[in-house]
């Protein structure tokens, strides 16, 4: 089972020579952590008495899934931003953009991008008709039941792999910053999201976002300022800094290997700078890119966060906020991810974290005066508790999204029919954060050392494939029914992770292997070297560095040879594949197509006259916004 549950959290992440465990290096030397704590403690004691005020308010279902439909735009609009700027997003994208350059800030364009998808054809019809969940949406002229259950089936399965993520990313960074066990760090984000969701539902989930939007914003501008103004704020002068970067140069290096040899300093800092170094494929990026920008439209976290508005105009209000308070900061992740990669480097980088997590922090780090500063670990602590915060956050809505769909759906739509008290579904749906987050805890410590950034984009491939279809043609074609709806989010989430399971994203042990062997091999070569230059070396300081490469040297051949060790006689890949049978690392190219054409071939040979009869209410009121003010009741 614990191999099952790693494999799964590591579909669509870097080659297995990269899982590793986050590293028993802390980025905070023991005198400056009671600083971590005392940043940490503030951060969380203000978000806790935050839901403490919002317990007051949560009587009814209403009030906790949907904050009482009380949200204004503007305050919607700091909460989606809240909500959406994961790990991936702070830790993640900052972290591949200073390991592989250009094809690291893809991932930014990808997301910012979606939000013309969500603001010109879902935000303000999903409002309209909808009530709480994805699966309130497509019940609305499709069978309630059917439509619920595969709906609560897809929010689930998003969210887990949404919520690995989430949970790697934060037990890394506690067991980094404050030496707690990885485990325990897992436990404490987890106990931390179940007090904001269990007391507070909507109403704290939502004001924990926006006041972790902010501080998010503020430490990326300011993290940003004091990058960016060696360089006399110019753009060119930065990336010519990148391009003129020593770290950066033996990066692109190691990365492209022999091919090395042939260019220039300056040919290998520009190489930084253009696509290939990490998605080689051009194919893939499209595919990478047509999951991000369609999955974001098909994510119940964010779908949710659109029933917390008193009026249509309020959503669309609000995802005009968002996409400007999201666009500025992914605009930021490219100095972020660039100056850590200039500034500390990108041995420094995965000394502390093999996936690349920690760039943002430790860039904060050396912008403060480094790690023997006081006001290093100071700026330090504070973007790290902020990163903290964002994790919890969105932890937080991910939770209450898988919750609400297994009370609300499940339990009070397929299971009580509708006929639940307010006092029931409120219970119900505490029960099942309950549930939600001790299978987020078990999968987190499950799954260790990952790039979050890549696991998020395979949630989006499974919401781009499976959730959006349903909700797109659900809103815009009439021929739309119960039949394509079921199809659609089975066949979508079975194509978008199947394919993943046959793709390079898994391990595949020979593989690897060879790739060890290889690195083994380069390690004794340049061992022989470096033994016979440091035999002649009379001067110390030459000495000193030879002894230190070939500490160096010994530490890589030992890590591979354990790798191989690990790996004994296994041979295939977790579904038996010695080699992969998809060449894609994302499968959203093959999925998404896939899931459109099951939504429309299931709906042409399935009859189903409750959609066709609730097509007229339906195109009237997401167009008008008629009677939406009573989705409650109905």
């Amino acid at each position: 089972m614990k191999r099952l549950l790693t494999t799964l959290s590591g579909l669509g992440l870097l080659a297995l020579s990269e899982l590793a465990l986050a590293a028993d290096v802390s980025a905070v030397a023991d005198k400056f952590k009671w600083l971590t704590f005392v940043v940490f403690g503030a951060i969380i004691g203000i978000t806790m008495y935050v839901t403490y005020l919002a317990a007051k308010r949560v009587k009814s279902a209403t009030e906790f899934y949907a904050a009482g439909r009380s949200v204004s735009g503007i305050q919607n609009g700091w909460a989606i931003a809240g909500d959406y700027l994961s790990a991936a997003s702070f830790l993640g994208i900052a972290g591949l953009i200073s390991l592989y350059g250009y094809d690291g800030f893809m991932y930014s364009v990808g997301w910012l991008v979606a939000y013309i998808t969500v603001l010109l054809v879902i935000a303000e019809p999903c409002r309209n008709i909808g009530k709480y969940t994805l699966g309130d949406i497509l019940a609305f002229r499709n069978n309630p039941k059917a439509a619920k259950t595969v709906a609560a089936v897809s929010t689930i399965t998003v969210s887990i792999f949404y919520l690995t993520a989430q949970m790697v990313g934060g037990g890394v960074l506690v067991k980094t910053l404050i030496g707690i066990d990885y485990e325990i760090s897992v436990i404490v984000v987890g106990v931390l999201m179940l007090a904001y969701v269990l007391f507070g539902g909507m109403v704290a989930t939502t004001w924990v976002q926006i006041i972790k939007a902010v501080l998010l914003v503020t430490a990326s501008i300011l993290l940003v300022a004091f990058t960016w103004a060696p360089y006399g704020f110019s753009l060119p002068g930065f990336l010519q800094g990148a391009v003129d970067s020593v770290n950066i140069q033996g990066q692109v290096t190691k990365l492209i290997g022999d091919a090395a040899r042939n260019m220039t300093a300056q040919e290998l800092g520009q190489r930084f700078l253009e696509p290939g170094l990490f998605l080689k494929n051009p194919i893939d990026q499209i595919s990478l890119g047509m999951a991000l920008v369609l999955g974001t439209a098909g994510m119940p976290h964010i779908l949710m966060r659109f029933f917390t508005v008193p009026t249509a105009k309020d959503a669309r209000v609000s995802v005009i906020w968002a996409m400007a308070i999201i666009g500025g900061f992914y605009v930021l992740t490219l100095f972020l991810g660039l100056g850590s990669a200039i500034n500390v480097g990108q041995a420094q980088i995965t000394a502390i974290d093999k996936g690349g997590n920690m760039a943002g922090p430790l860039l904060a780090q050396f912008l403060g005066g480094g790690a023997d500063s006081m006001l290093g670990n100071l700026f330090l602590a504070f973007v790290a508790a902020v990163a903290f915060a964002t994790i919890v956050a969105v932890v937080a809505g991910l939770v209450l999204a898988s919750a609400s769909a297994m009370s609300h759906d499940i339990w009070v739509g397929v299971v009580k029919g509708e006929h639940a008290t307010q006092e029931e579904e409120v219970r119900a749906a505490r029960i099942s954060s309950l549930i939600v987050g001790a299978v987020a805890i078990v999968i987190g410590i499950a799954a260790k050392g990952q790039n979050v950034a890549h696991l998020v984009a395979l949630a989006f491939a499974v919401a781009a494939s499976g959730n959006l279809p349903t909700v797109l043609l659900t809103l815009y074609w009439k021929r739309c029914n119960t039949g394509g709806v079921v199809a659609c989010m089975i066949v979508g989430a079975v194509a978008a992770i199947g394919l993943v399971l046959v793709s390079p994203n898994m391990a595949y042990p020979l593989q690897v292997k060879a790739a060890q062997e290889k690195i083994v091999k380069g390690a004794d070569d340049k061992l022989v070297k470096l033994n016979a230059d440091l035999a002649v070396a009379a001067d110390d300081s030459v000495r000193a560095k030879l002894a230190k490469d070939i500490a160096a040297q010994e530490k890589a051949r030992a890590g591979a040879q354990a790798a191989i060790a690990k790996l004994g006689d296994e041979r295939t890949s977790l579904v038996g594949l010695e080699k992969p049978l998809f060449d894609l690392k994302n499968p959203g190219l093959i999925s998404i197509p896939l899931g459109f054409l099951a939504v429309i071939v299931g709906s042409l040979l399935y009859r189903d006259r409750r959609a066709e009869d609730m097509w007229d209410e339906l195109y009237v009121r997401q167009n008008t916004g008629i009677h939406a003010e009573t989705a409650v009741a109905h």
